[in-house]
């Protein structure tokens, strides 16, 4: 039995080939996904949350509009907003009005996530060597460009950001 058939326990066979491979790349995202939590779980932040951290550090020191912020982001998710009001309660990012433009609201990480991330980065940026290590550079070369490639067909699958009203000035329509 072939190895994700024996890990769901199905008996049939696929469908298609190529609903072997779907599952299988549904299979392995969240298999990384659930490794890179329990590595972040320990700071009381999700990995979406890590996500919009490291966003918001790299655009410093100018900060980012909402729907910038979901431009960037890994994993797409629909409520930027509820997202940010998060991180705002754990005094991890602030926000400013646009002085020209009131509707729109910048957001730029606070020194409290920047000492978080620094606080993290040693832990995190082991991640990828230990989840992926067992591969050869020509492997993970190779898997990334297929990767890359089976998105080609996602172009619009993303999630349409949500931005409060005051917020919605910046975000494209």
């Amino acid at each position: 039995m072939a190895g994700l058939k024996r890990e769901i326990a199905q008996e049939r066979p696929f469908t298609s080939v190529h609903e072997e491979t779907f599952l299988n790349l549904l299979r392995t995202a969240d298999c990384l996904h659930r490794a890179f939590q329990r590595r972040s779980r320990d700071w009381g932040v999700t990995s979406t949350q890590y996500n919009v951290l490291r966003i918001l550090r790299g655009a410093q020191p100018q900060g980012l509009t909402c729907s910038a912020i979901g431009d960037r982001m890994i994993t797409a998710v629909p409520d930027i907003t509820r997202l940010l009001a998060r991180l705002k309660a754990l005094k991890l990012i602030r926000q400013q009005r646009d002085r020209r433009d009131r509707r729109v609201m910048w957001t730029h990480i606070s020194d409290a996530g920047l000492k978080l991330l620094r606080d993290m980065d040693p832990v995190i940026q082991l991640a990828p060597r230990e989840l992926l290590g067992h591969l050869s550079e020509p492997e993970l070369a190779e898997l990334t460009r297929l990767l890359e490639l089976a998105r080609k067909n996602c172009a619009d699958a993303q999630a349409q950001v949500s931005c409060s009203d005051a917020e919605q000035a910046p975000c494209p329509v």
